[in-house]
């Protein structure tokens, strides 16, 4: 969770060392996200049929083997290629987290655990970008950048140890075959919408790139054809449509669809705006982010609470308090922007973070709260993958848009511009979020 981030603020670093320009770094960051986003389903289905257990060591093996193929790359396409690699790894492992939790805990247990991993997937997110910061600005040994990939290495190595230890081995009871029609029409379905959107822009919107587009609908329906005739047949598809039509599912699917656009996009934004446009180094940079990290996750710790007595109010709440703090964030940006500093924006960010604290893990835990156990590694797969899917595809088109609006109208217009679409899918979210289950278990 926290490689999904960590390299944003390196960016301008690793555009001198290694001289990379704006495609290249685009492919830095999307390389890892789309493979992530495209295989998570799959290691899912690979959990439930060989043992969930056994895939999040293999998964975090291989992780860990990456990201030092990242840390020691001495070009771009390289560090590309070993960034492909390494979102393949987290496909691989994180998946298997989500659906332990569902099998091996229950009631109370489950919630607990389920605010845990909700709590830390939204904390990652910043704190990828403050740890990234400061690893950076350290350069220990003279590693610079390179620092960011290899403290993987020990990290991986301490969550292997600690697995076989203490993860429980879990599977389905009825596993099934890998569906590989569904498996290669889902991966076609998001690279190809999620390759052009993001490479599209700096590399100048090649032929190559509308072509891909215009597979995205096609790819998406076959998809979906495909899914419910191999449901109907009796067999097991990757995707399986009744998950979808599960209520809890269903309406906290349309509650992270917006939310991740504007998350994903969010942080690419901030990490662009405060090096290039407010001039801040990598550690304050990163360190601006503290509140809304501090703010998420207080919050988030005390969601489980406020659900117990006021239900679904508690995410409508986190939107709308998240749309406070964009109102916030846009208006000091807008009037403050000379000689603002990261103190000038933090209560913005702290008042955001305090609603995503709120909306975020409450949400994810009602998606997988009626799934059943014998699905947990597809149901996993599959909020993980949408979750990962969105956000990427915020960052490629909140990005874009930053990034095209910046040459026109400056740096501090840009970024306002951009809060502002992100406050309209925060709107969106407010209203989504009634859709929700009253009471939330």
């Amino acid at each position: 969770m926290l490689d999904a981030f960590i390299v944003n603020v390196a960016l301008p670093t690793i555009e001198h060392d290694l001289n990379a320009g704006p495609a290249m770094l685009e492919m830095v960051v999307g390389g890892y996200g789309v493979a992530y986003a495209v295989l998570l389903v799959l290691g899912g289905r690979l959990g439930d049929m060989f043992g969930r257990r056994r895939l999040f060591l293999w998964g975090t093996a291989a992780f860990g083997i990456t990201s030092v193929a990242c840390g020691l790359a001495p070009d771009a396409w390289t560090l590309v290629a070993a960034r492909v690699a390494q979102g393949a790894a987290s496909a691989l492992m994180m998946p298997q987290v989500l659906a332990t939790i569902q099998a091996t805990t229950s009631g109370a247990k489950r919630v607990r655990a389920m605010s845990y991993y909700s709590s830390t997937a939204g904390v990652a997110s910043a704190l990828g970008q403050i740890l990234g910061g400061v690893l950076v600005s350290l350069d220990i040994a003279g590693t610079g950048w390179r620092s960011i990939f290899l403290v993987n290495a020990p990290v991986a190595v301490a969550a292997l140890v600690l697995a076989l230890r203490t993860v429980p081995e879990t599977r389905s009871e009825q596993p099934t075959r890998v569906d590989g029609p569904g498996t290669a029409l889902l991966s076609l379905s998001l690279v190809s919408l999620l390759l052009p959107l993001t490479e599209g822009r700096a590399t100048g919107w090649p032929l190559w790139s509308w072509l891909l587009l215009a597979v995205f609908p096609l790819a998406t329906v076959g998809f979906v054809l495909v899914e419910r005739r191999a449901e109907r047949q009796g067999r097991t598809p990757l995707v399986p449509p009744s998950l979808l039509r599960i209520p809890s599912m269903r309406s906290g699917l349309l509650v992270l669809i917006p939310f991740c656009l504007g998350w994903g996009g969010f942080m690419f934004v901030m990490a662009v705006a405060l090096q290039e446009g407010l001039r801040l180094g990598p550690m304050a940079a990163g360190l601006a982010l503290v509140p809304l990290c501090v703010a998420f996750f207080a919050a988030s710790m005390a969601g489980p609470r406020l659900a117990a007595r006021h239900g679904r109010r508690v995410v409508t709440t986190g939107a709308l308090l998240q749309a406070v703090g964009l109102l916030a964030g846009i208006a000091t940006f807008h009037w403050g922007w000379d000689g603002l500093n990261a103190w000038g924006i933090a209560p913005a960010l702290a008042i955001q973070g305090a609603g995503q604290g709120l909306l975020f893990p409450l949400t994810m835990r009602t998606m997988l709260s009626e799934v059943p156990v014998t699905q947990a590694g597809v149901g996993g797969g599959v909020t993980v993958t949408a979750q990962q899917s969105f956000m990427a595809l915020g960052v490629a088109t909140l990005g874009t848009l930053f990034l095209s609006l910046v040459p026109s109208v400056g740096m501090g217009d840009a970024l306002t511009a951009t809060l502002g679409v992100q406050l309209a899918a925060s709107a969106v979210t407010v209203g989504l979020s009634l859709l929700l289950p009253r009471r939330m278990r």
